[in-house]
């Protein structure tokens, strides 16, 4: 397995964003997934640089560590083609280290185009044509789609890296999951959900790369880590068919304002205790995931966390799943 760094948009101003990645490539971190967000998912969280610039920014301020984006939403706030225009630069600009992360989106970062927020059917044909028009680009030839939701008029990509920028796609259940089979080089997903890996792998074929995320709040005070937890995620605790449909921080902090951060603390591995992070990330080896990105709360204890990261728990991490 695989460790990676999450840079939280949501969480953190852009120029630290640079900073913490440069930091965490010299800590020893395998890879590097970067949040693409309009707004946060709460006030609290107080941030959301554009994911593009900032990616841009990593890919001349880093030399050895993969990026890719967990997840962008290629169907409404973005138009397809303009996604593949974006990630097929940023293949060029990282000298091939960039993986492009796709999902369905949020409400919360699509509805301000004005269109509307379609119902999960029609947002899975949007997302099954989006990644067909993307694909179609990274191939380097002129493109016309005509599908049911999107048009290509002649487009063609002009700056391309050496190999296509790999896609991955985010699922959490059979349907998706059988998109992401369909579609994906890899499997993408924030639940240790074994069925929806063996399902990706028995249909788009076995040894596929599968990549998660697991949010964590490193401390020394255990009882400050778990109100940072609650501060920062709360938000997930509703699930993913509320937090796909909420259009807005107040939505999500009215929705959740009778999480307590022991209900949080649950979810999230709190403290300094290298045991409970192990425990943590052994759901995810079980369930056959072979990247694992792992998500500091607060923008603030960066610095520390991977301070402890590269002294203790990547060690015990590699000893236990490398």
């Amino acid at each position: 397995m695989e460790f990676g760094y999450t840079l939280l948009c949501e969480q953190t101003p852009p120029k630290q964003l640079v900073a913490d990645l440069v930091e965490a490539e010299e800590a020893g971190f395998d890879y590097a997934a970067v949040s693409d967000h309009y707004f946060p998912w709460l006030e609290d969280q107080g941030h959301s640089a554009y994911a593009w610039s900032v990616l841009g920014a990593l890919a001349q301020a880093t030399h050895r560590i993969p990026l890719m984006t967990q997840v962008t939403c290629p169907i409404m706030r973005y138009h397809p083609a303009v996604v593949a225009q974006k990630a097929a630069t940023m293949g060029v600009l990282s000298d091939g280290r960039f993986t492009l992360g796709l999902g369905a989106g949020e409400n919360l970062n699509e509805h301000v185009v004005g269109r509307g927020w379609p119902s999960v059917d029609v947002r899975h044909e949007m997302f099954a044509e989006a990644v067909e028009i993307i694909r179609a680009l990274f191939g380097g030839d002129y493109v016309n789609y005509r599908g049911r939701h999107f048009t290509v008029d002649s487009a063609k990509l002009y700056d391309l890296p050496d190999r296509p920028v790999p896609i991955g796609v985010a699922a959490d259940g059979p349907r998706a999951g059988r998109l992401a089979a369909r579609h994906a080089d890899l499997l993408i997903s924030d639940q240790p959900n074994g069925d929806v890996v063996d399902l990706f792998r028995n249909e788009a074929g076995a040894g596929r790369p599968v990549y998660g995320q697991i949010p964590v709040s490193y401390g020394s005070d255990y009882d400050e880590c778990k109100e940072r937890a609650h501060r920062i995620w709360r938000f997930s605790s509703p699930g993913w068919k509320v937090m796909a449909e909420l259009p807005g921080p107040v939505n999500f902090e009215a929705a959740v304002q009778t999480v307590r951060p022991e209900d949080v603390a649950g979810a999230v591995p709190c403290g300094d205790n290298v045991d409970d992070y192990v425990e943590a990330v052994q759901k995810f080896a079980d369930a056959g995931f072979t990247h694992l990105s792992i998500c500091q709360s607060g923008a603030e204890q960066q610095k520390d966390f991977r301070t402890w990261a590269e002294a203790d728990l990547l060690p015990a991490l590699r000893e236990r799943f490398g």
